[in-house]
C-alpha cells in the first residue's frame, strides 16, 4: 500500500532522528465518522503540540509516515491540544506500524502489524471505555451522575491492579510507562468526572473509595512524570479541585490563595508552572510585580522564564519609577548575576555585542566613564547578545580589549531584548538604587549627558 496515497500523508523529522529512531512510524487507518474531519498527530512535550494533518479521503482513509523525535507517547485523533476527547494515545520508538479505526468516540486497531506495545495500550483503552465515555466524552449523550460512575470506578480501579500480570511488551522502558500510564488515566477520569458539569454532584461523604487515594501531592512529585502524560497539567489541576474540597480549603483570590494552593503542589517547577497559569490573567504590572516577587524563586526552566517575560511584556509600561526586568545571566566564570542583586546601587546597562560596530565605538568612552564614577555608587552591566556558539568572542574580548564592570552573557536576543523592546544596539539603560526605571533608553557614553543623568540619579 503506497501511504502517499492514503488521505494527506505528512513525512517530517528526517532532520531531529534520534539514536534509536532510525525507521520511521507508518500509521494508517480509516476515519469511521459521519462527518469528514482532519486527523490530527500529535507529539508530547509537557502537553499536546500538533506536529500533522491528515486530510482523509472520501472514504475515509488517512496515513502518517514520521521519525519520532523520542521514545514514548503520542496522539492521533480528531480533537484538540486542550482535552482527551476524540484523541488516542499511542506508543512509539521508531519503526512501528500503526493501523486504526477512528469511529465516532473511540477507536480500534485493525490487522496484525500493530506493535505489542499498541496493542496493550489499545487493550487498557477497551477496559477503561466506561469510563473514559462518562467522565470525558458526556458531552454527547453520555453523561451520568455518581451513583452510575463511582461502582464502575471502583471495579475498574481493582481490575487495574491485575491489569498488567502477563502482558510484558519486552520494552522495559514501556512496561514500567505503561504501570504509570494506568494511575494517571484513572485520576484523570476520577478528576475530571467531579468538575465537570452533571445533573447532580456528590458530597464527600459520598465519593467513592478510590478519591482517597487520589493525591494531589503524590501526583506532583516529579515534574517529569507530569511532562510525559499527555494531559498530566489538566490532571493536576482539577486533583487540586478536589484536594481542596477535601481539605476545606476555601478558595481564595490573588496571591494568599495562590500561597495556599502551592502547599499542595510538591514540586518546584510544577509550583512554577501553576503560577504562570495564573499569572496570564493578570491585568495589570503592578500585579505581575506582586506575584514575580511573591514566587520568582519558581521560574526554574528556560520555559518558565521565557513565559514570565511573554507575560510581562504586555503588561509593562516601562516608565520611570517602573520596576526593572529582573533579568538572570552569567558572567565570564559562570557564576549567574540577576538584577536583584544589584540593588543598592545605580546602575548603567549597556546591550551589546562583539560584533556590533557602533558598540565597540563606544567602549573607551564606557572605560573613562567607569574611572569617573568608581569612587561613586554606580554599577556598569555589560549584556552581550552575541549567539551561545560565540561565547568564545565574547570572552576573547573582555579579555583582549580589558573591559571592565560586570560582564553578563545573555545567549543571543532573549528576555531582556524582548522585554524592553530592543530592536536596534548599543542600548543603555540606567535604573536607580532600588532598581527602578530612570531611562531605558539613555545617552550613550561617548555623550556627557549620560554622566550628568548618573550624577542626578546619584543625588536623588
Amino acid at each position: 500500500m503506497n501511504l502517499k496515497k492514503i488521505g494527506s500523508t505528512v513525512l517530517f523529522g528526517l532532520a531531529v532522528l534520534s539514536t534509536f529512531a532510525q525507521l520511521p512510524v507508518q500509521i494508517t487507518g480509516n476515519l469511521n465518522k459521519k462527518r469528514i474531519t482532519p486527523v490530527k498527530l500529535f507529539k508530547i512535550d509537557g502537553k499536546p503540540e500538533e506536529i500533522a494533518s491528515s486530510i482523509p479521503t472520501a472514504n475515509g482513509k488517512f496515513g502518517f509516515a514520521f521519525y519520532p523525535e523520542t521514545e514514548g507517547l503520542y496522539i492521533v485523533g480528531t480533537g484538540n491540544v486542550n482535552s482527551p476527547s476524540d484523541n488516542y494515545t499511542f506508543y512509539f520508538k521508531g519503526g512501528e506500524k500503526l493501523s486504526l479505526i477512528i469511529n465516532d468516540s473511540n477507536y480500534e486497531l485493525q490487522g496484525n502489524t500493530n506493535s505489542k506495545e499498541n496493542v496493550i495500550m489499545a487493550q487498557w483503552f477497551k477496559l477503561t471505555e466506561p469510563l473514559y465515555q462518562k467522565s470525558i466524552n458526556f458531552s454527547r449523550g453520555n453523561s451520568s451522575i455518581f451513583i452510575d460512575f463511582f461502582p464502575q470506578l471502583e471495579e475498574i480501579a481493582g481490575q487495574s491492579k491485575t491489569f498488567l500480570k502477563g502482558k510484558a511488551s519486552g520494552n522495559i522502558k514501556f512496561d514500567k510507562l505503561m504501570s504509570e500510564i494506568i494511575a494517571w488515566d484513572l485520576a484523570n477520569y476520577a478528576s475530571n468526572f467531579i468538575n465537570t458539569p452533571r445533573s447532580a454532584h456528590p458530597d464527600l461523604s459520598e465519593f467513592s473509595p478510590y478519591y482517597a487515594t487520589l493525591s494531589i501531592q503524590n501526583l506532583s512529585k516529579r515534574a517529569d512524570k507530569v511532562y510525559a502524560y499527555p494531559w498530566g497539567e489538566r490532571v493536576l489541576e482539577s486533583t487540586m479541585m478536589i484536594s481542596m474540597r477535601q481539605k476545606s480549603i476555601p478558595y481564595t483570590p490573588g496571591v494568599e490563595g495562590t500561597k495556599q494552593s502551592l502547599t499542595l503542589v510538591s514540586n518546584d517547577t510544577l509550583k512554577g508552572d501553576f503560577v504562570l497559569k495564573r499569572m496570564a490573567s493578570l491585568k495589570n504590572y503592578t500585579e505581575y510585580i506582586t506575584y514575580a516577587d511573591a514566587f520568582g524563586q519558581y521560574f526554574l526552566t528556560d520555559k518558565q522564564k521565557k513565559k514570565q517575560v511573554e507575560i510581562a511584556a504586555p503588561l509593562a509600561t516601562l516608565k520611570p519609577g517602573d520596576a526593572a526586568f529582573n533579568f538572570s545571566y552569567p558572567d565570564k566564570n559562570g557564576k549567574t548575576v540577576s538584577m536583584a542583586d544589584l540593588k543598592g546601587k545605580v546602575l548603567l546597562v549597556d546591550v551589546w555585542a562583539t560584533w556590533c560596530g557602533p558598540c565597540k565605538k563606544e567602549i573607551p568612552h564606557l572605560k573613562k566613564l567607569e574611572e569617573e564614577m568608581k569612587e561613586k555608587d554606580v554599577q556598569i552591566v555589560s549584556i552581550s547578545v552575541d549567539e551561545a556558539p560565540d561565547k568564545h568572542k565574547w570572552i576573547k574580548m573582555i579579555q583582549d580589549e580589558n573591559l571592565g564592570g560586570l560582564q553578563l552573557f545573555a545567549s543571543g536576543w532573549g528576555d531582556i531584548a524582548k522585554y524592553y523592546k530592543i530592536g536596534s544596539i548599543p542600548r543603555f539603560m540606567v535604573f536607580d538604587k532600588a532598581g527602578r526605571i530612570v531611562t531605558i533608553d539613555s545617552p550613550r557614553p561617548s555623550n556627557p549627558e549620560l554622566k550628568t543623568l548618573l550624577e542626578k540619579t546619584l543625588a536623588n
